[in-house]
């Protein structure tokens, strides 16, 4: 017998569509703290000469790197939100 024969191809790629569906979600949860750990890096060590570069000469308060990486952290919290939602709906 022949993995073939045991697992159709039906099968197999609905375990596939599964794993990847796993992978994309345990995926989704990793940009979050990713930008949140480059905010707070940024904020401490300083942009350095890249954060000259993408601000308009410190004009606004919002402009440089670790308000982009807060902002994208914010942009990137929906996987977590609907984490914690799914986890309080099964506790009531």
């Amino acid at each position: 017998m022949t993995a073939r024969t045991l697992y159709p191809p039906i099968i197999a790629s609905r375990e596939k569509a599964l794993a990847a569906s796993r992978a994309v979600r345990w995926l989704s949860l990793a940009a979050g703290p990713t930008f949140a750990g480059m905010a707070l890096l940024t904020a401490v060590l300083g942009g350095g000469p890249a954060d000259s570069l993408c601000s308009a000469a410190g004009l606004s308060p919002l402009s440089g790197m670790t308000p982009m990486y807060l902002l994208m952290t914010a942009f990137h919290l929906a996987p977590w939100l609907k984490l914690v939602a799914g986890r309080e709906a099964g506790r009531s």
